[in-house]
Order: structure tokens, then sequence, then C-alpha cells
């Protein structure tokens, strides 16, 4: 029986379940110290002075670095979304002169535990000039606004347009111009595991070693060498076990330097783990968007024209990701409609927040939440039912591959896939009809209940290429040597599954190495559901070439043609005489330099490929959530909830359906409850979880997930679409729409939180 398409068991949870694992905090090196990083108690100030001489005083204080100790220092550099402008607002490390948002790094102190570290940063002195805050992106934009960065004038760090067909003479071809503002709120990722680094210089080898959950292991080791002058030859990156990443982890933060630095300054090794505060202040935060949209319709409900101005409040500076949820917004707004003319302003606006970046399905997500709002708005003045409206706008099956026209700095042409049949597939799991008749008599029985639906395209297995090599060691056994990071997906289980069945081997003896420098010389990393689409292709490539080399070793040994030899089980037979054959570790010993030299073979059984493409994968699908509202108290319960996504073909089903199940709950805590709120002067309201509300038990329904694999991609050789987004994608929008419907008002933004409701509610009936 083929591995691929079988819920195998995870090979990661057997030493995370043992407790044998090893996460960041669990790394000891002799003679450790610790660090803690001083951070910016004011969002906008300039920088008077840092005394740090009574923290250099504590007993068990090694010492305490600031920008003084780091002369030359660089901005980190954008790894993608580089949109022109964002360069002028990038960050250093540290602090220099002043500071632009509450939680900036402004010192480190190290010390011989992290209890006197921390006693010592609240014996520095920072003396600020306070300067004004802008915490509103629109009114960053206005003239007299307080200027975050000399080089960007208007607080707008770029901007961009995209325009495809002629939207003017569209909408005054219009009968219906649906036009609203909406609000997506600043939230994020929070991991379970909090950031941390633990870094070594060995001065005899000069060679500095960095343990550190990252999911972009090459791309920050190569980021680190450009910021400290190393070169990368003498810096070896390891990554350890990972509590989750979804977006936000692994890019490259001001403390991925610092530590390092720390490190070498001090000739000693450094741990720095960042508690929950610090992690609410200073990873990066996303979702923040501000949307003026227009939809205009014929009175059929034929949609003729989008239209929409986006303010993206990226918050104090651009971080690595640069502008990749707002390209992703601007260039997905339109989903799964045939909507040729469509245009989209995007401001990139600066702030005094914490920096933005990417949060699982980014852009996509609150795109969405736009879109199916404006469908559903259209359907309620057309007297059209929502789900109809969808499906006369779907692009069809046979429109596949459907190009939406040229778009900045994103590939938006749709690889395969029927849209309208996964919606009536979903609708009939549903049973939609009846749900909407009982959702209508419960609210002509007084109660608040109502039905929402989400469609979505998502992007994913983005490239441009991904590096793998697969050899058989001297015991016969297989080893991936993968350029992809685990960050809890299950990646090693899947690339496995995919290894044995191109080697013919059990599952057991294959081994997967990822996330250490010194053994995979190249790698893109995790991110943007790319691990198994790049990173699967490319063991699919090494594979079949190390499994050509074992045909070609065997015929020479057997003198057998290549042809009539037979592949199975670790072994090589010839066909129809299984007597005749050898293991892999008899192949694996032909291949030394002595015996393979001998019959003119190029020693060794190892082979590696890059697997490169510019053209990605789109999975798409459908959620469907049923809810209904307290009207006293604004509470919502999620009665029932559908995910239906077709990923191309599944390596693991278990996996991709614990992907949409993940996926669900983030997009429940997104749609109802997280919130990063600031105070007027850039002080941010929610450092800890009594103030940022992550959703529990009680607010996560067992759900429905159906993932279907009716089209697999033309673009891999696996057929495979990414499947790590379409849980969340469309959450927020389904489950808006389905408050909407119990409620019989309009939803313009996120959270949906009770004082929300009740002020709609309210508003509703004053008419």
């Amino acid at each position: 029986m083929p591995y691929i398409g079988s819920s195998v068991k995870r090979k990661e949870d057997v030493p995370l379940l043992r407790g044998t694992g090893r996460y960041v905090g669990d790394i000891r090196r002799p003679g450790m110290v610790h660090a803690a990083v001083l951070r910016s108690s004011r969002a906008h100030a300039r920088l008077a002075g840092i005394d740090a001489r009574a923290a250099l005083a504590l007993p068990g204080v090694v010492g305490v670095l600031t920008a003084a100790n780091m002369p030359g220092l660089k901005t980190i550099p954008m790894r993608t979304g580089q949109i022109p402008g964002l360069e002028r607002s990038q960050q250093t490390p540290i602090a220099t002169d002043r500071v632009r948002y509450v939680g900036e790094p402004l010192a480190v102190v190290v010390a011989r535990d992290r209890y006197v570290a921390e006693d010592a940063l609240e014996l520095v002195e920072v003396t600020y000039e306070e300067l004004p805050a802008v915490t509103d992106a629109r009114a960053a934009m206005e003239p007299e606004a307080p200027r975050l960065h000399d080089a960007v004038p208007d607080n707008v760090a770029a901007g961009f347009q995209v325009e495809t067909g002629d939207v003017k003479r569209a909408f005054a071809e219009c009968d219906l111009v649906v036009e609203e503002t909406f609000e997506t709120q600043r939230h994020a990722a929070v991991p379970l595991e909090t950031r941390g680094l633990v870094a070594e210089y060995d001065e005899g080898r000069d060679m500095l070693t960095v343990w550190g959950p990252t999911k972009m292991t090459h791309t920050n080791w190569r980021i680190l060498s450009e910021l400290s002058g190393l070169p990368q030859s003498a810096i070896h990156f390891i990554e350890p076990a990972v509590g989750g990443g979804f977006g936000a982890r692994g890019e490259f933060y001001p403390e991925d330097f610092l530590i390092p630095f720390a490190a070498m300054h001090f000739r000693l090794p450094v741990c720095w783990i960042e508690d929950r505060s610090e992690n609410l202040k200073s990873m990066n935060q996303s979702r923040q968007q501000s949307y003026r949209a227009r939809l205009g319709l014929r009175q059929d409900g034929t949609v003729l024209a989008m239209d929409a101005e986006i303010l993206f409040d990226m918050g104090g500076y651009t971080r690595t990701h640069g502008g990749v949820p707002i390209i992703a917004s601007s260039a997905m707004l339109r989903g799964p409609l045939r909507i040729g003319n469509y245009r989209c302003q995007v401001h990139c606006v600066l702030t005094n927040k914490t920096p933005v970046g990417t949060y699982r399905s980014p852009g996509r997500y609150e795109a969405n939440f736009v879109r199916e709002r404006l469908l559903d708005m259209a359907a309620h003045r057309l007297g059209l039912d929502p789900a109809e409206l969808r499906r006369r706008n779907l692009i069809r099956p046979e429109e596949m591959p459907y190009d939406h026209g040229k778009t900045p700095f994103h590939y938006t042409v749709y690889d395969s896939g029927d849209l309208p049949g996964q919606l009536d597939a979903a609708l009939r799991h549903m049973d939609y009809e009846d749900l909407r008749e009982r959702c209508a008599r419960a609210r002509a029985e007084g109660r608040a209940r109502g039905v929402g639906i989400g469609c979505f395209v998502e992007t994913s297995g983005i490239g441009p290429w991904e590096y793998a090599r697969v050899e058989v060691d001297n015991r016969g056994r297989v080893v991936l040597y993968s350029g992809i990071n685990s960050v809890g997906q299950g990646i090693a289980t899947a690339l496995s599954q995919i290894v044995a069945d191109e080697m013919c081997v059990s599952i057991d003896d294959v081994r997967v190495v990822h996330g250490d420098t010194a053994k995979v010389p190249y790698g893109n990393g995790s991110n943007a559901s790319r691990s198994t689409v790049m990173g699967g292709s490319a063991a699919v490539g090494a594979s079949r070439k190390v499994r050509e080399k074992l045909l070609r070793l065997a015929s020479a040994e057997l003198e057998i043609d290549a042809g009539d030899l037979v592949l199975a089980d670790g072994r090589i037979s010839a066909r129809g005489a299984p007597d005749r054959s050898l293991d892999f570790a008899a192949l694996a010993r032909l291949a030394l330099p002595g015996p393979a030299l001998a019959r003119g073979f190029t020693p060794g059984l190892s082979e590696e490929d890059f697997f490169a493409t510019d053209k990605r994968p789109f999975p798409y699908g459908v959620h469907v959530a049923v809810v209904e509202v307290d009207r006293e108290t604004g509470m919502i319960e999620i009665l029932d909830y559908l995910v239906m996504e077709d990923v191309g073909r599944k390596i693991n089903p278990m996996i991709v359906e614990g992907q949409m199940a993940g996926g669900l709950a983030q997009g429940i805590g997104g749609a109802l409850l997280e919130e990063f709120a600031y105070d007027e002067d850039g002080q941010p309201q929610a450092t800890s979880f009594m103030d940022y509300l992550m959703p529990t038990a009680m607010d996560v329904p067992r759900g429905q997930f159906i993932s279907t694999e009716d089209f697999p991609s033309p673009h891999n050789p696996l057929g495979v679409k990414g499947a790590g987004e379409g849980g969340i994608t469309a959450a927020g929008a389904a489950l808006a729409n389905a408050v909407s419907n119990a409620l019989g008002v309009e939803v313009t933004r996120l959270p949906l939180k009770p004082g929300y409701l009740l002020a709609l509610m309210d508003a509703a009936e004053k008419g």
C-alpha cells in the first residue's frame, strides 16, 4: 500500500510525547549566561541618554549593551514583499537615537541568570524626550501628523495600485453599487512557545553557533552574516523543536542580531527566552487594514466591477516580510469571483505601534472578510439568496486556468478547480436550504440564529525554488536533507511518506534532516504553505535520481538489464527471480569509492535536486457557519461549522484535517476575541492574556472538515496544493455573515465582540 494518501502517525510526535525533544529553552551550554532586553516604554521619543552604571554594579551582571557598543549598525533587510519605498523605514536591531513603538529594544543586559538580568533592567535609566504619537493610519497621513521617519514625510512608506479592465465604465453600467467601509483589527499568531535564541561563539574556531526556532533558517543565516560581518561559513544555524509558527515566527527580529552579538562580545554562550508580555509587545503583529470598498452589480446579480482603497497599518517600521499582507490583500480581494474590472489603491502607513508581518493567510483573511460581506450586502438589496449570488459569479471550471490580470508583486493565475461545484457540495452537506428555513423560524420565534457562507481561493507553494538531497547510508537507510523547516506542521512525516514511496522502502527506514546549515547548504524555509509543494517536489526529484543510480549499480553487479529489475522493500531484484537481489546496504557498499570507481561509477549514493517554478497552486474552498447570538449580552455561540477545501492531493489526510482544525480555531479567535488595542499615546492595552483574549475549548466547536482532491495542481509532480491556511482564511467572513444574518444587521468590522454587536442592534432598533 502506498504511503501517500495514508494517515500515517506523525514521526515528530514520539520524542515530544516522551519528553526527549529539545526546544530552544532546553539548550544548555557550558558557562552559559542569560540575556534580558530593555524595551522602550514610550511609543515615540528621542533618546537623550541611557545610563547603565547602576545595572553594571549589580552582582552577577556580565555587561550591558546599547547602540553605543555596536558601531556601524545596519538596518534589517526585507526578504520578501519589497514594495519600492519600504526600504526607507527599516529597523536597526537596537534603537540609536529615537524609538517608534513601545517594546523597541534599547539595551541588552547579560547576567549569570535571568533573575539577575531582569533585576538589572530596572536599574538602567533611560532619558526620553517625548514626541507626539499617532496610532490611526488615516490620521497619520494628514499633513500635521507626527512624522515617524525623516525619509517618509507623509508617513506613507509605500503605495501602489492594481487596475484591470475599465472600472469607471463598468460602474456606470451597474444597477446597484454597494459601498461600505470595513475594518479588520490588529491581532497576531501568539504561538504556544515564545521566541528565544542561544548563541555561542567559539573563538578558537572562529565559529558562531546559533540555536533558535526559525522557519527561515537559511534566510536568517544569510541576514546575520550581512549584519555581523561574519561570513556564512563561520556561522552555524541549528533549528531545535518549535512550538508553533503561523507566519510570525522565524523572521529576522532585532534579537536575532542582538543575542549573537552579545555572545561574540562577551565570548560566552548567551541564552534569551522572551516572556509572554514581551511576545505580545514585540513579535510581529498583523491583520490591521482599513477598506473603502465598492461593488457594482447588474439587477440579476452579475458583478461588473470592484473598487477599493486599503490602508495598511504597518506600525513603526518595515520588517522582513515587507508588504506581503497588503500585496496579498490587493491581489486576492476578488477571490473566486469573475471580476474583470477591478481597481485597488494601497497605502502602507506608519504608526507608533509594533511593526507588522504575516499571520496565517496574510492579507487573504482580511480581503475575504471584505469581499464576502459585500456579496451578502448586495444579495440582501437584490433580494437574492447569498449562495445564489455567489453561484452566479464564481469562476467556472471551464475557465481554468483563470488569469486575474497583471497584479504588481503577485502571481494570480489560478491553476485548476471547480469553485461552483465545491460550493454546491458544501451546501448539500449542510442541507443549506433546510438550514436557512430553520434559522428563519428561529428568528421568527425571537432567537437570533443565522447561517453565513465564506468562499475563498488561497495562494500557496510559493517558489522560486527548494532544495533536497537524498542519500542511502551504509545501513541501507534513506536520508533526506531538506531546505524546509519544521514549525510543528508534520513536515518530516509528509516528506518521509513521499520519499518512502519513491524509494520503495518502509517509512521507518527514512530519516529527514532539516534546519541545520552544516548539513543542508540551501533552503527557502517554511512559509506560505510551501513545505510539501516545494520541499516535497524537490524530494521527489532527488529520490528519482538516487533510484536510477541504484538500478544502474544493481544492473552492473547482477548483469541484468535495468529494465528487468524490480525495486521493492529496500531491495532490487530480478523480475521473476527474487533470489537474485541486492539490498540497499549491499548497494551502498558497491557505491564506495573503490568498487564504484573500478566499475566506472561516481562514488556515493547521494543526489541533490532543486525544484524550481514561478507558478503557484491555488487551493480553494468554502466555510459555512451557523451561529446563535444572545440579544441581551451580544455573546455568540457557534452551533455548527464546515470547512471544505480542495487541496489537490493529500499526502497525509490526518495532517491535512489537523491543519484545517487548527486554522479554524485561530480564525474563530480572530473573528470573535483577539485584538491588540492601543491608546492614543501608543501604549499597548493587551500585554497579557488577561487582556488579549484567546479562544478556549468553550469557544471552538468540533467542526466538520472535508478535504477533497478533485483537481490536482499541474504545477508540481505531486499535484499538491498547500493545505496550511484554508481552515482560517474565510472564518472571519463566514462568521460575520452568519451574525449579520442572525441579527438582521450589517457587520462592517472585526472582531465581533459583544459591545460592538449590542451597538449594532441598538442602532438597528432606532432605525
